[in-house]
């Protein structure tokens, strides 16, 4: 059977059609899911993808964390459902306290589009085991508000349980405090990462590169072994 994994659209959502690319070219089934429906259509996994969900208003996924299909999403993610949440989806699954943390501008105050050079740190979730820990990789990344915050209790939890998925490298392009790129949740089936790996999954479009693949690799390979 084919492992089905959902891509979740917002009003504002940019990256759900290369999101279910990446998933296809993976050799998963990428499944349309949308913000208004509560039904997941029993797929296996959920990617939140990027873009702009209701405009940023408020903060950057602050209202998108209350579309009727994130009750689900947040039910069946603490039960060990597979989610992933990249740039906009990182910053809703901080406003639906599945991840700990939260997102503000940048902070130069522009934003920021170029590939960007990061490090594995956590290769033992869902979303990370065809990587190494330690690998440095490169995918592209685009956002006004990517500075990721917490306060100091939660960052030496979050260090102390390696529990810091991804950090930047060779530059901190949004101020995220301890250069991290991206984070896991403790069972690791909930991953969000500011970069964007779905746009780095064949050689001619992004970085021209595949280091963005194994996101999608990793979670087909945990689903078909389960």
């Amino acid at each position: 059977m084919t492992a089905r994994i959902g891509v979740v659209t917002f009003p504002g959502s940019l990256d759900d059609r290369d999101t279910q690319r990446a998933i296809r070219v993976a050799g998963a089934e990428p499944v349309a899911l949308w913000h208004k429906d509560k039904d997941l259509k029993q797929v296996d996994a959920v990617v939140l993808c990027g873009g702009f969900s209701y405009g940023d208003y408020l903060r950057a996924g602050a209202i998108a964390r209350f579309s009727p299909v994130m009750d689900t999403v947040i039910d069946q993610a603490k039960a060990g459902l597979p989610v992933l949440g990249i740039c906009n989806g990182f910053q809703i699954l901080t406003e639906a306290h599945l991840l700990p943390g939260g997102m503000l501008g940048n902070d130069h105050l522009h934003f920021i589009c170029r590939d960007q050079k990061l490090r594995v740190e956590n290769a033992g979730t869902a979303w990370t085991s065809d990587y190494t820990a330690g690998q440095e990789i490169r995918i592209p990344l685009k956002n006004m508000d990517g500075r990721y915050v917490a306060d100091r209790r939660t960052l030496d939890e979050l260090e102390a349980e390696g529990r810091v998925a991804f950090r930047y490298l060779d530059m901190n392009p949004n101020g995220s405090l301890n250069d991290i790129a991206g984070i896991t949740n403790a069972a690791g089936n909930v991953v969000g990462l500011m970069p964007h790996p779905e746009h780095a999954v064949e050689p001619l479009i992004g970085t021209g590169r595949t280091d963005g693949l194994p996101f999608f690799t990793s979670i087909l390979k945990k689903l078909v072994n389960a």
